[in-house]
């Protein structure tokens, strides 16, 4: 009996519709499946981030058959097996927006506040302007969090941390329902 495992692939280069059909029918054609995967458009270039599983044997075959489909397109290509992969918490969608004066250390105190309560970062955003005394951050975060969440402990630890090193912000929270979603079958 073969062992089931994961792998991490990290793929960037040119954007295009094609790359992203030939990469899904390469791990199709070397017998694995894709768990999950994250997609995004950089300027002219796309990154993409998956993970995906298999037996052992059919892992090691798609490492080298990902490695010259990606030399073949001129991709850069990284990999990593991994193990124990659980799907994300998309049940309830966190916004967190913060500003104030930048100092060294802020993203990091606020993420740990973050990561105490079991939340993943999905996106960030984080933009510093020169100002005329000092200079400034700005950032949002998307955040994913588990329906189990407490959400008013979880606001007001994030609140208190911020006040704390003097930034202003707001926190919106968005439960994940489907009542006006448009399905179509076939």
């Amino acid at each position: 009996m073969r062992v089931v495992q994961e792998l991490i692939i990290n793929i960037l280069g040119k954007d295009s519709i094609d790359t992203i059909g030939s990469i899904a029918t390469c791990i199709n054609d070397n017998g694995c499946n894709i768990l999950d995967s994250r997609h995004a458009i950089y300027g002219q270039d796309f990154s993409l981030t998956m993970i995906v599983s298999g037996k052992s044997h059919l892992i090691a075959r798609l490492e080298v058959a990902m490695s010259t489909l990606c030399m073949s397109q001129d991709l850069l290509c990284l990999m990593k097996r991994t193990e124990g992969h659980v799907k994300q918490n998309l049940e309830q969608l966190i916004t967190v927006k913060f500003k104030g004066v930048d100092s060294k250390g802020i993203l990091q105190r606020i993420t740990q506040a973050i990561s105490s309560y079991n939340v993943n970062i999905s996106a960030l955003r984080q933009k510093t302007t020169q100002g005329e005394v000092e200079n400034c951050i700005e950032c949002k975060m998307i955040l994913s969090a588990p329906t189990d969440l407490n959400l008013v402990e979880f606001d007001n630890t994030l609140k208190h941390t911020l006040n704390d090193i003097a930034l202003s912000g707001q926190i919106s929270h968005q439960l994940s329902k489907e009542d006006n979603e448009y399905i179509e079958s076939w």
